[in-house]
């Protein structure tokens, strides 16, 4: 079961790198047209830029209750057992790396590949 849980996430884990891989050889300009503008922008050493965009993610657990009665007589016994339930939530930053253009804007030329549960 582990082994399909694994491979269900590699499936379904390449979105992310997948939207981020066009973007590579394309104007900055157009993720922020698709995303708006990054929470971060800084200079790395080797000379690109970086920009950063963030995600909070929030998600809920639902609640399943398993009830059982048994009877006898004109009597009944309930015995109910929940499971799961709960709310959680998890940040993610997806990080673009560019290089100055002659349009004077920048042109992306990589990026870094985001943490599984980014994807």
């Amino acid at each position: 079961m582990k082994k399909y849980m694994v491979l269900l996430g590699m499936l379904l884990g390449a979105c992310a790198s997948q939207i981020m891989q066009s973007y590579v050889g394309k104007d900055i300009s157009q993720v922020v047209v698709d995303y708006g503008p990054p929470v971060a922008q800084f200079k790395m050493p080797d000379g690109r830029t970086a920009f950063q965009w963030h995600q909070n993610v929030a998600y809920a657990m639902p609640t399943t209750t398993n009830s059982y009665v048994t009877g006898y007589g004109n009597t009944a016994t309930v015995s109910s057992t929940t499971y799961g339930g709960g709310v959680g939530s998890y940040s993610c930053f997806y990080t673009l790396y560019a290089q100055p253009n002659k349009q004077g804007s920048y042109t992306v030329v990589g990026f870094e590949k985001p943490k599984i549960d980014c994807e």
